[in-house]
């Protein structure tokens, strides 16, 4: 009995161990995914918000227009040319003339006014940050429709009256789509967009997710029913548990090995900088006309003493949140500016950019550095594009400015990546001054597939051309992509349809045998026409 104890004890204490961490384990994986399931739909939420915020900023662009080319009157000819207006905007159903309280003095297309259910005047509309700017909801016979009005001096005001599309909402997965809704709605509780696939959800007892604009009354709503909501994305939670169980059988090992797990990825980036194992790769940038390429991002890779890769996702986050991402991104900058120095030498136009955080950006002596980086390496200032990623919010939109102002008087050019869906709002996007803006490839996987993601593609366009800004569309894969992307007037894009980022030997030889092609088939061009 005696000896049969040790044998009993530890049995009871491995399955007590087994146990226990099945317990912590279940409590684990259903924590995990409700938090990413609230993750994902916080960012929907948000996803809805952008693209509201963007169908406004659209509509007060079309206004603008409106206004400088000279006051709205209800002659026959103003209101042809503002006809005009609102036939080239597809978004936009209607422009209004109204007086100070708001009632309607004539309209473009004056037979919409048979349509109106309702027509509130200024008192019931909604304030924005911009004080000369109202929103308000437009009750219609077959639907609502969105008003946005501007003052245009103390006794008139331009209302657009836009339909907002309920596509522009449809960005619930699969999963949810029967039995979740995407709603955008102003302050006052009024909605002027929803998209439900199935009525019968029952909100009282929904789980709601929203959004709220800094900028706008407007806040984006995501309502799931919490039996859709428990089964969603609960794929994980049995190898979890599973995953538990083994967990539970090694306990003191894996502890031991948890102890040092805290340290060890960080002090394995550390001894990679001492090495230098962060190597610059570079993809190409091509016009999506032509072909030819004009310039190249570079891209970070950790390449070990064996030849092994390290992909960016797998350091990059760990990289950023322990404060060693400014010092790989020296490093990495410093061999692709020697690196491609001939090449930027031989084609003055040829530009390569370069991914900088907004924390890296707003750090001391950030420029004073980059531009002696950049002197020491013989290579031009123009010819250096900063691109600071919009998926981390600015910590001082202020000082990012001028930061970006005195990169821009020193020669760099700047781009602001993944716009569309990071933080900053249009209107912090002309504050910053930016030279670029880089479509996420967020719109470009879905663009040929998703007509919303078409529509906000060329709202972008159309800013940024009013911007004065140049736009690239990062991730295309596809030539069904590139086509798509040249029917909502991108010129410009970078993916793998062209080359993936190379290290810079084969990227070299890539370029030299990719303009032997593209000249081999000007020369058969000219022939055929010849």
């Amino acid at each position: 009995m005696m000896r049969r104890w040790p044998y009993l004890a530890r049995s009871a204490l491995v399955a007590a161990s087994v146990a226990a961490f099945a317990v912590g384990g279940h409590f684990v994986a259903t924590t995990a995914i409700d938090t990413q399931q609230a993750k994902q739909l916080e960012e929907l939420a948000n996803i809805a918000l952008r693209r509201s915020e963007v169908a406004v900023d659209f509509s007060v662009a079309t206004l603008n227009d409106v206004m400088q080319r000279g006051p709205m009157t209800c002659d026959a000819a103003s209101l042809q040319a503002v006809r005009l207006k609102v036939y080239q905007r597809s978004q936009v159903k209607d422009i209004r003339l109204v007086n100070r309280e708001g009632s309607v003095i004539c309209s473009a297309y004056s037979e919409t006014l048979e349509f109106d259910n309702e027509w509130v005047t200024r008192p019931r509309m909604l304030q924005t940050a911009d004080h000369s700017l109202l929103l308000f909801r437009v009750d219609q016979i077959n639907g609502v429709a969105l008003g946005v009005l501007k003052d245009i001096d103390a006794r008139t005001s331009l209302v657009a009256i836009l339909g907002v599309s309920a596509i522009l909402f449809d960005i619930l997965p699969t999963e949810l789509r029967d039995h979740g809704e995407v709603i955008a709605q102003l302050d006052n509780g009024a909605d002027i967009g929803r998209f439900a696939a199935s009525q019968v959800l029952d909100a009282t007892d929904a789980v709601t997710f929203s959004s709220a604009s800094h900028r706008y009354p407007l806040r984006a709503l995501v309502r799931v029913a919490p039996d859709a909501l428990r089964r969603w994305n609960r794929d994980r939670y049995w190898p979890s548990m599973l995953l538990a169980a083994v967990l539970g059988l090694a306990f003191g090992l894996l502890l031991t090995r948890a102890v040092a797990r805290l340290e060890g990825p960080i002090a394995d980036i550390d001894r990679a900088l001492a090495r230098h194992e962060f190597k610059p790769y570079f993809q190409p940038t091509f016009d999506l006309r032509t072909g030819a390429i004009g310039g190249c991002e570079v891209l970070a890779r950790w390449v070990h003493r064996d030849g092994s890769v390290t992909s960016p996702m797998n350091f990059i986050p760990l990289a950023e949140s322990s404060g060693r991402i400014e010092a790989i991104t020296w490093q990495i900058l410093a061999l692709a500016l020697k690196e491609m120095r001939p090449r930027l030498a031989a084609d003055k136009y040829f530009k390569m950019s370069v991914n900088i955080t907004p924390r890296h950006l707003l750090s001391d002596a950030f420029v004073n550095r980059l531009r002696r980086e950049v002197r020491e390496s013989g290579v031009s200032a123009r010819q250096i594009v900063i691109e600071v990623t919009e998926r981390e919010a600015f910590p001082d939109l202020e000082k990012a400015a001028a930061v970006i102002e005195a990169l821009r008087e020193h020669g760099f050019k700047v781009a602001l990546d993944d716009v569309g869906v990071g933080h900053s709002g249009l209107s912090q996007i002309k504050r910053l001054g930016v030279n670029t803006m880089k479509i996420d490839k967020f719109f470009v996987d879905t663009i040929v597939q998703d007509g919303s993601a078409a529509t906000i593609v060329e709202m972008l366009v159309r800013l940024a051309a009013k911007l004065r800004m140049n736009v690239i569309a990062e991730g295309i894969e596809t030539v069904e992509q590139r086509q798509a992307l040249l029917r909502c007037g991108v010129e410009c894009g970078q993916g793998y349809l062209v080359s993936p980022p190379l290290p810079y030997a084969k990227f070299d030889e890539f370029l030299v045998a990719y303009e032997a092609r593209i000249e081999a088939e000007a020369v058969v061009r000219q022939a055929s026409v010849a």
